[in-house]
């Protein structure tokens, strides 16, 4: 099997042969080019830019997608534009943050550079997200209901997404974000009640750890998830966002 960098170079290889002049860069991002990758658990996460993004052009690329998602089991990479990448940051706060922080040229020029993330957007795709995660991590329980198995994987398998969006519930509020995880739910904590326990016992589950009374469990990660909406909220208001109503005369 490929180690890591065997697989990045190899990708790069096909894609350039593949793509030829249409390709314009090729950039890792997450966990990979944070320093957090888990070689078992870990995606390696890619940003590809091509000059046109045309069926034509993603036709010529599919062979190498579907080997790279296929054979190798990695997620599919971001494919954009440049122009549509410049336009993205209103509505990909939190990705473009992320990438920005941290990430890998593999191939081409730096297509983020000088890319500007609008904090009061982000600021919103943040607890659009959370609140997202939140109903969803409900529905879960209320569909595995009595089966521990899978409760203990949806709560396993949510954390490393929530995680994410604690780090930039963390960039919202004002804070350098840690990298490390028990860093990251220590500090929510401080700042927002939510219990870091509960965060961390998902990340045990993740490393197939042993834990009773699951049922118990997941209610404290639903009440930590809420705990953080709610403080998200109370310290950083929308106010600005909110619609005004007009006053009659």
């Amino acid at each position: 099997m490929l180690v890591r960098e065997e697989k990045l170079t190899e990708f790069v290889r096909r894609l350039q042969e593949a793509a030829g002049e249409n390709l314009q860069s090729i950039v890792l991002f997450g966990s990979a080019a944070r320093g957090d990758f888990h070689a078992h658990k870990s995606d390696l996460n890619l940003l590809c830019v091509l000059k046109s993004a045309r069926a034509a052009e993603l036709l010529r690329i599919a062979s190498v997608v579907h080997w790279w998602s296929g054979q190798l089991r990695e997620p599919p990479p971001r494919i954009f534009t440049h122009e549509e990448l410049l336009h993205a940051a209103d509505v990909f706060a939190i990705e473009l943050l992320d990438i920005g922080k941290a990430h890998r040229v593999l191939f081409g020029s730096d297509p983020v550079a000088g890319i500007e993330v609008p904090m009061n957007l982000h600021r919103v795709q943040v607890e659009h997200e959370l609140r997202s995660a939140l109903q969803k991590l409900r529905d879960h329980f209320l569909r595995a209901s009595g089966n521990e198995q899978q409760l203990r994987e949806i709560y396993a398998k949510s954390i490393s997404s929530n995680t994410v969006l604690l780090r930039h519930v963390l960039i919202a509020l004002g804070e350098d974000a840690p990298n490390e995880n028990r860093e990251i739910y220590r500090r929510i904590e401080e700042l927002t009640g939510a219990d870091a326990a509960a965060f961390a016992l998902g990340r045990e589950l993740r490393d197939n750890h042993p834990v009773s009374e699951i049922t118990r469990a997941y209610g404290k990660y639903l009440e930590a998830v809420e705990s953080v909406i709610l403080a998200l909220d109370a310290l950083v208001p929308k106010r600005e966002w909110q619609r005004v109503k007009r006053q009659n005369f």
